[in-house]
């Protein structure tokens, strides 16, 4: 792919030279070798790959994708099955409703460029209530809730959604109950989960027909669910992915385990016992809209965090989504980092954003990752283990089974909690014009295969971008020279030397070197890239019980003058192909435990919603020119402009105990 030979220095082993702005000419790591691929142990048969890099590649991919088996996706028209979303990640077209009556779409999406993995994620909530729904002569078929689904989807959206904002009932100890499922279900619901798997078979033969087990390697599935409560409407849902193709007989549901420690304990005992050949994450997102739930400082049934409680978390959710459709959970509008303003939602709950922010509050501070960061720092104080220790990544939560659909200039809508296009497609926007049209997910990993990225996703390795295809290394270490960035064994000595984003790094006396470079995305012919402007580095740390936060600026210039005409979204100005940086911390306090990671920004650029007003020939001083649906673009209520971004992983920096 022309993108991994562009970012070949950065990802392959090669270094950056930071003063003249371009790549030292080295070689990129040697293949590997028969006695390399011997060595190489996988947890299923496949033959090794041909391309092996010690050094690791970047690999980009989307483990948020939601096809037409998700009750919200197939209500809002969408029709495309795993196996063509799988087809769509690899460059083949799909369409897109609204249908017409002889089955063809009004509309069609097609990738600039592949992806190099996909987890699909349809919602284990009501796989099996609708596949009864749709399938004449099954029991339930006739019952009044499948008629609602059938005749009034926009209906059947909402009272059948109900169920995952329920909150369970508790028993005397705190348990959560299940929560009640409809009617023809059957008894404790044995009817409806019966039936679901006849989704999930689906789920796995797509992905097992998708993932390349030749030495191309060229492309890599995951099995995966998305696990859907978000009681009150406060969300709490968890992309759940699996090592291989061993995986549990039927995904976990909400409506049977309501707590996410529920959802954990169920995984450890259907996939994690020893001799099953079974592994497993799962992956918390948009914390931005869970109200405080999600990173809560009290187990689900309101009890002080306990040890085994932060051991298991710890365990099973390694990674968070910082970035996805429905908003950025980076860091909150209360923040003093005047980055914290990208692509925020305004409220607090689900489903806010569908019915215009009715009733609702704004998010707080404890919504966002960058807080729990923090918590994550405090609790592991007082229990010994961080139940906060989040490695990062970022996805798109697409509902057209389009994974990696990230263009601005581009934008058809996500459906989901947006605008529903079964009917027709409405003027104007194809969605609520605070949702973007999301991120991707970065993994390093030697090979791309299943089990060398999920080994990547389990030590923490990696990182998210808010769309762009940004190259970013990140490490520390005690001892890096000062020159690192003119160093041809940038990524070499990064490694021998340090530890690599998503580590955790014993306290030096000394302030630790933080070696980090970046790769301005080289685009497509028909999507071109962006330069970069400057890198930051954030710092999280705990003084006396008390959490803080600082932003350094560690490359680039963020003065330097890059600017967009809003008016044809013409980008002006120069920045940079590539940045890299040697840093280190002048406030730096060996007995302070703390983490930090990189933020890369690009110059500004048009927002996809100030693009479709270009396009649309909307004018602000004509109000002959803003046509229906278009009046955001003459409000203040999205910005025109925005720096697509990128972010690492953390590395921690712990005290000696």
């Amino acid at each position: 792919m022309l993108y991994r030979l562009l970012l070949a220095c950065l990802i392959a082993g090669t270094t950056l030279n930071a003063a003249a702005d371009a790549p030292i000419e080295t070689p990129l790591a040697a293949p590997a070798t028969q006695d390399a691929a011997a060595e190489r142990q996988y947890s299923e048969i496949r033959t090794p790959c041909r391309q092996y890099n010690p050094l690791r590649n970047a690999y980009f991919g989307d483990t948020h994708v939601h096809t037409y088996l998700s009750l919200d996706a197939g209500l809002q028209g969408t029709r495309t099955t795993p196996d063509e979303a799988y087809r769509f990640a690899q460059g083949e077209p799909i369409g897109l409703q609204p249908w017409t009556d002889e089955g063809k779409p009004l509309r069609s999406l097609q990738l600039a460029r592949p992806l190099d993995f996909v987890a699909l994620s349809d919602h284990s909530e009501f796989l099996g209530e609708q596949h009864i729904c749709m399938t004449p002569g099954s029991e339930g078929y006739d019952s009044w809730q499948c008629g609602f689904y059938r005749r009034w989807p926009s209906v059947a959206f909402i009272f059948m959604n109900m169920r995952t904002a329920w909150s369970a009932d508790r028993n005397a100890d705190g348990e959560a109950l299940p929560i009640p499922r409809f009617g023809y279900c059957g008894k404790d619901g044995e009817v409806c989960r019966e039936a679901a798997s006849h989704g999930w078979q689906e789920i796995q033969q797509a992905a097992e027909q998708h993932y390349d087990r030749s030495s191309d390697c060229q492309f890599t599935t995951f099995v995966g669910y998305e696990w859907s409560g978000g009681p009150k409407t406060e969300n709490l849902h968890r992309n759940v992915i699996f090592r291989n193709s061993t995986v549990t007989a039927l995904p976990v549901s909400y409506l049977d385990t309501p707590d996410p420690e529920q959802l954990w304990a169920r995984l450890k005992r259907e996939c994690l016992t020893p001799g099953k050949g079974c592994d497993v994450l799962a992956i918390p997102h948009n914390s931005n809209v869970s109200n405080g739930r999600m990173f809560a400082l009290t187990e689900s049934n309101g009890k002080p965090f306990s040890a085994e409680y932060v051991r298991l978390r710890h365990e099973m959710e390694p990674l968070v989504e910082i970035f996805q459709h429905k908003g950025d959970s980076e860091c909150g509008l209360m923040s003093s980092d005047e980055q914290c303003g990208f692509e925020k939602m305004p409220y607090n709950n689900l489903i806010a954003g569908r019915y215009n922010g009715w009733l609702t509050d704004k998010p707080s501070e404890s919504d966002f990752v960058r807080d729990a960061l923090k918590q994550g720092l405090k609790v592991e104080q007082q229990l010994g283990t961080n139940p906060f220790q989040y490695g990062i990544i970022a996805s798109t939560d697409t509902h057209l089974g389009a994974p990696g659909a990230v263009s601005e200039s581009n934008f058809p809508g996500h459906g989901g909690a947006g605008y529903s296009a079964r009917e027709g497609i409405r003027p104007g926007f194809p969605d609520p014009v605070l949702y973007n049209p999301g991120g991707l997910a970065v993994v390093y990993a030697e090979e791309n295969s299943r089990d060398a990225l999920f080994n990547g996703m389990k030590r923490r390795e990696t990182y998210g971008t808010s769309g762009p295809r940004i190259g970013l290394r990140f490490f520390a270490g005690e001892n890096y020279p000062e020159d690192l960035c003119n160093n041809a064994d940038f990524v070499a000595t990064g490694y021998a030397q340090g530890v690599p984003m998503g580590s955790t790094l014993p306290a030096p006396a000394n302030s630790p070197a933080f070696a980090v470079a970046a790769q301005a995305d080289p685009g497509a012919s028909n999507e071109p890239g962006m330069p970069l402007q400057r890198i930051q580095i954030i710092k999280g740390w705990i003084d006396n019980g008390i959490a803080h936060e600082k932003v350094f600026e560690v490359a680039g210039n963020p003065d330097n003058g890059a600017t967009v005409d809003t008016n044809t979204c013409e980008p002006q100005g120069t920045g940079a192909a590539q940045l890299c940086a040697v840093w280190r911390d002048p406030d730096f306090n060996p007995a302070q435990p703390a983490f930090y990671y990189a933020r890369v920004l690009e110059n500004p650029s048009c927002r996809w919603s100030a693009r479709q007003c270009v396009a649309a020939g909307v004018d602000c001083s004509q109000p002959d020119t803003v046509s229906k649906g278009y009046e955001a673009c003459c409000t203040a209520e999205a910005p025109k402009i925005i720096q697509e971004r990128a972010w690492s992983s953390p590395v921690w920096v712990s005290p000696a105990r």
